[in-house]
């Protein structure tokens, strides 16, 4: 209750975040092109962002963020007629806006306490001509499509999260990919840890933040896990949760040889 009255107290410091404006050359670029720049760019293996050399040189992004902006399935129905497709838009722009709102956000250092707050709730975007926090964006459009795997997909910079892939979501390979997605999720065992002494499985607190969309497809929280871990968990063993860290997920900073700076796609790979 109290945190809720909080909420509705804090409600008017809502803030818009600008649309970036964009040049008639960068308005030529596609979009989903730009996207795929700042994936392979910027992202490491490990699913680590290099947000110091992005901040300084966001353009890409803000060609994808814009176009984000401007359509979408809501208003451009006739464009994703797939649920692939819509659900390969939703997660490509989840993405895309949570890794702008870490460089509008100036680059926090984690994103707990009240910067979650205004992060997911107070920040608004504007997607597909409406304006929406990431957090409705999540709840109300994202997880009503019924797909649970895109909580091994969805990616909000932190550290507590799935590794961000270095290529976009495409429609036509998306069921494969959350499926891999998953696999290497529920094998990580940062998001999976087994104590056959005690017979307690600890799994990520991302099943418990959307445990009823978890249990739609299985009929208790190990048997889902199971789906997908290489080892098969007896479904008797009691379940804990993992703390979810919420550093963000940043590349370390690699510091240059004396007298020589490093370009953008250096830092990517020097902390690879």
């Amino acid at each position: 209750m109290r945190f809720l009255l909080f909420l509705i107290l804090l409600s008017g410091c809502s803030t818009l975040v600008k649309v970036p404006e964009i040049s008639a050359v960068e308005g030529s670029v596609n979009p989903q092109e730009a996207w795929r720049k700042v994936l392979a760019t910027y992202v490491d293996d490990k699913g680590r962002v290099n947000f110091e050399g992005l901040s300084r040189d966001p353009s890409q992004l803000r060609i994808y963020v814009a176009y984000v902006a401007k359509e979408g399935p809501s208003n451009h129905p006739e464009k994703f007629t797939s649920k692939e497709q819509k659900l390969a838009y939703y997660l490509n722009s989840y993405n895309a806006l949570s890794m702008y709102n870490i460089i509008d956000s100036g680059i926090p250092e984690s994103l707990s306490g009240l910067k979650k707050v205004k992060f997911f709730y107070f920040k608004k975007f504007v997607i597909a001509g409406e304006e929406m926090s990431l957090y409705k964006y999540e709840n109300s459009v994202i997880r009503a499509m019924g797909e649970e795997r895109v909580h091994v997909a969805l990616n909000c910079m932190s550290a507590g999260c799935p590794r961000l892939p270095k290529v976009p979501f495409m429609a036509q390979s998306l069921d494969t990919d959350l499926d891999k997605l998953a696999k290497y999720f529920f094998n990580e065992s940062r998001n999976v840890q087994v104590d056959k002494e005690k017979k307690v499985m600890k799994v990520s607190e991302i099943l418990s933040f959307f445990t009823d969309d978890f249990l739609k497809k299985a009929k208790n929280l190990v048997g889902y896990v199971n789906k997908y871990h290489t080892e098969k968990i007896p479904e008797d063993y009691e379940v804990e949760f993992i703390p979810y860290d919420w550093t963000v997920n940043a590349q370390p900073k690699v510091a240059p040889p004396s007298g020589k700076s490093l370009s953008n796609a250096d830092q990517t790979e020097s902390a690879s």
